[in-house]
């Protein structure tokens, strides 16, 4: 019989929630590790107005592990359209600020919200201080916020955090330590990956742990953070925040991208992430291509074809390591 899998997915809120989404229908011990930069939307202005942490990507990956499709998920995921002050916040991101009052810190209102939404795993913020994301650019000038990060027309050199010798919440690095798998995306690069790899003590826990190590390929690239990228260039950077040669397994999406779609992102200056198969194997990482476009509006992944691929990964990894 196969033992349940302990897995950790590292990112941020909305694109680790597709393949959340997915791993919860399977048997699996299910970590969460998610960035705490945002400081734009409803999570900026509570994070700005209230000096709490930005509670959207935190709310997006609880929605995505709940039991089931119910009422209190489409409750945490309400925006509101109207009304001075609260137009535009979420109504999810009020209730764990809320929460967070009412128990006394953020770490007890995420368990609680847990318990509501009938939670399958744990969602765990990579740190529990309030960092700001900076970066300085190729063209010499750093920018602070990850906003502004994702508007300014120009190629990243370098992230960091401020303060840069922040510390993580200690259930991240046992959840790591712990895991059988480490999965790094979809998501973001710059914005949602890396930023957790730079709270004290978490990259070096990745190289650390024995877990077979995955990296999600996003399936398009994105305007002012990963312009003309390959799946290659994506992993480049991943490991030069880790210092290690540290990726097992790369998973690529071979599906296609209907002409309305593509003309869609073309007028956001987005293209598909090209993979270069026999460079990614020359760097030691073990390609696993599949068809993993969702069949909707936009080019996302597909949970349950994700969650199958990575979870074939794993078993395999483990069988391997066991036999």
């Amino acid at each position: 019989m196969v033992r349940v899998p302990r897995i950790v997915v590292i990112g941020g809120g909305t694109g680790i929630s597709v393949l959340l989404k997915g791993l919860k229908n399977h048997a699996a011990d299910l970590s969460a590790i998610v960035t705490v930069t945002d400081d734009g939307g409803s999570s900026g202005r509570l994070r700005s107005e209230l000096g709490v942490l930005p509670p959207g990507d935190i709310r997006n990956c609880l929605v995505a592990l709940a039991e089931t499709e119910t009422l209190m998920d489409k409750i945490f995921q309400h925006r509101f359209q109207r009304g001075e002050g609260i137009k535009g916040h979420n109504l999810g991101n009020l209730l764990l600020v809320a929460m967070s009052e009412i128990t006394g810190d953020f770490t007890s209102a995420i368990k609680e919200v847990s318990k509501v939404l009938a939670v399958k795993g744990q969602v765990i913020p990579s740190t529990l201080e309030q960092v700001v994301l900076g970066a300085r650019m190729e063209d010499g000038k750093s920018i602070i916020g990850e906003t502004a990060i994702r508007e300014y027309n120009g190629r990243i050199e370098q992230l960091y955090l401020i303060p840069d010798d922040c510390h993580p919440v200690p259930a991240t690095i046992e959840a790591i330590l712990d895991a059988d798998a480490i999965i790094l995306g979809p998501g973001s690069l710059y914005t949602s990956i890396v930023p957790n790899l730079l709270v004290k003590g978490v990259a070096a826990a990745i190289t650390d742990s024995s877990a077979v190590k995955i990296y999600v390929s996003n399936i398009m690239t994105e305007q002012g953070e990963t312009d003309d990228f390959t799946v290659c260039d994506h992993i480049r950077v991943i490991l030069s925040y880790l210092n290690q040669p540290a990726i097992d397994y790369v998973v690529v999406n071979t599906g296609s991208i209907d002409d309305e779609r593509l003309k869609r992102y073309q007028e956001e200056q987005a293209m598909p992430v090209q993979s270069t198969r026999e460079e990614i194997e020359s760097m030691g990482i073990k390609v696993v291509e599949a068809d993993l476009v969702a069949d909707n509006d936009v080019a996302w992944h597909d949970s349950a074809k994700l969650a199958g691929t990575v979870l074939d990964i794993v078993h395999h990894s483990i069988s391997c390591r066991e036999s």
